[in-house]
């Protein structure tokens, strides 16, 4: 996989590299009271954490922040939003995700899926609504990005809003000063093309498996789930705050559950493989409890 566009050994390299910059609260309690881990901590603070990161997680954010543009998402909604694809069930589309290879981690050979079920089993235990537990299981399907042969900068990294001026929160923020719309005067201003409190539905991110999922399955899940699924990468806005001048009253509200799934995002990960076989029958019930047969993707 490594490559000019894939400079990382696997995708779980840069989670590896959130987990640094954004440690574990010290207490996870439940979404209605869930705060962002240490908001006001100093952006000299995450410079340390990008002095660190490792030359393959450096030349990653260089390349996603130097093509991550404004027309290039746009180009992106029209190449792979038609969803026209592939069409599969959600368990076949988590067996698809599963042949996508990732030797970034060491220490563990445990599989795509494995990992998104200990995701899900967690949030179960911590008895989470249904849907909870389902987003969870379902999150990072949008990575199947990397089976239809696109770069890694294109399908994981933290997401921000394109069209307007970058936060200077964004990690590595340095970099986007080869993106070509920094000498886009209409993009480099607070609210470039957006109006102050517009709502993030009308915002255009930049691209990747959140943004790809989402419009997979936003027809069948509440829009709590469908938060967590756009705007999970989306960092600079819920571990640190920023953006909150193109949320609307809904994004505020649905945020906090965006928060609340962070930690079950980074943090669960074990040595454990969770046992396919017993958990099989709860998850075929809960998919088909909100998803038809099929999926469009």
């Amino acid at each position: 996989m490594n490559d000019c566009n894939n400079p990382l050994t696997g995708l779980e390299e840069w989670e590896e590299f959130l987990k640094q910059r954004y440690p574990e609260p010290e207490t996870r309690s439940s979404a209605k009271t869930f705060e962002a881990a240490n908001p006001e901590k100093k952006k000299e603070a995450f410079r340390n954490y990008e002095t660190a990161a490792r030359p393959s997680v450096r030349e990653f954010y260089r390349l996603n922040h130097r093509y991550q543009t404004y027309e290039f998402g746009q180009g992106k909604r029209k190449e792979f939003l038609s969803l026209n694809r592939r069409q599969m069930g959600v368990w076949e589309a988590l067996e698809y995700l599963n042949t996508l290879v990732d030797d970034s981690d060491p220490d563990t050979d445990l599989s795509q899926l494995d990992h998104l079920l200990q995701t899900a089993e967690q949030i179960r235990r911590d008895g989470q609504p249904r849907w909870f537990i389902l987003a969870g299981l379902i999150h990072d399907l949008g990575k199947i990005l990397c089976l239809y042969g696109e770069p890694q900068w294109a399908v994981v990294g933290d997401t921000f809003p394109v069209g307007c001026a970058w936060s200077e929160r964004i990690v590595f923020h340095q970099f986007f000063e080869d993106n070509p719309d920094s000498r886009q005067a209409a993009y480099q201003t607070r609210l470039g093309v957006y109006g102050e409190h517009c709502g993030l539905d009308n915002v255009r991110m930049s691209w990747g498996h959140d943004e790809y999922l989402f419009h997979v399955v936003k027809d069948y899940l509440p829009p709590e789930a469908l938060h967590m699924i756009r705007y999970h990468s989306f960092y600079p806005a819920h571990r640190d705050g920023e953006y909150t001048f193109l949320m609307n009253e809904q994004d505020r509200e649905m945020f906090k559950w965006v928060r609340a799934f962070n930690p079950y995002d980074l943090y669960t990960k074990s040595h454990a493989r969770p046992n396919l076989t017993e958990l099989r029958p709860f998850y075929d019930e809960l998919i088909r409890e909100y998803f038809p047969a099929s999926l469009r993707w």
